[in-house]
């Protein structure tokens, strides 16, 4: 299957798009724990406030806004692919995860699961 011409380029034809209150603070632990790269961010008109942003981890972006009324939170569970599965982990510990499953070998690589402080649960692997 050839490239698609209907997905812009610097996108998947599927991506996550999180919906949570505080997307500041989830914006801020992509970064910290999965060295997500922002790629834009809008802000609410008049307010500090996440309208929209993405985020690139791994090629693969991430999309995100702050719940309202209207748009209640809406996580999700992911699976990331990162370079080691246990530092990664601690990681996302040390910034307000909870532990679901340490990281252990599986039939496909060393994998872990945290839910983070926005709701989000995200399955960490790595291949080695």
């Amino acid at each position: 299957m050839g490239k698609s011409t209907i997905v812009p380029e610097g996108y998947q034809a599927v991506m996550p798009y999180l919906i949570v209150r505080d997307a500041s603070g989830l914006l801020h632990f992509m970064k910290e724990v999965y060295g997500a790269e922002e790629k834009m961010r809008e802000m609410r008109e008049g307010e500090p406030v996440i309208k929209h942003a993405e985020v690139d981890i791994g090629g693969s972006t991430i999309m995100l806004s702050e719940a309202t009324a209207q748009w209640p939170s809406s996580p999700a569970g992911m699976f990331v692919y990162v370079d080691d599965a246990e530092v990664t982990y601690r990681k996302a510990l040390q910034h307000g995860a909870e532990s679901l499953l340490e990281p252990a070998q599986q039939p496909y690589g060393k994998s872990g699961g945290v839910k983070d402080p926005y709701g989000n649960i995200w399955w960490i692997t790595s291949i080695s």
